[in-house]
């Protein structure tokens, strides 16, 4: 995974989604619930990132997201 694939998103349908991956190159998907903050996701969802309607979130964008 290139680093630039890790980050934070926002799909078409408004989910936010954050992609990382471990030292070993792994990935995982997390989702923002309004409620709860980060959950888990189907790692699935990470190729959303590079759906054509997804859109890569701001430092300043990612900063006004709840933690």
């Amino acid at each position: 995974m290139r680093v630039s694939d890790a980050g934070v998103y926002r799909t078409e349908r408004g989910t936010i989604l954050r992609i990382s991956a471990d030292a070993e190159g792994r990935l995982s998907v997390e989702l923002l619930d309004g409620s709860a903050g980060w959950v888990p996701g189907p790692i699935g969802m990470a190729g959303l990132r590079i759906a054509p309607t997804t859109t890569r979130l701001t430092a300043s964008q990612i900063r006004a997201l709840p933690q």
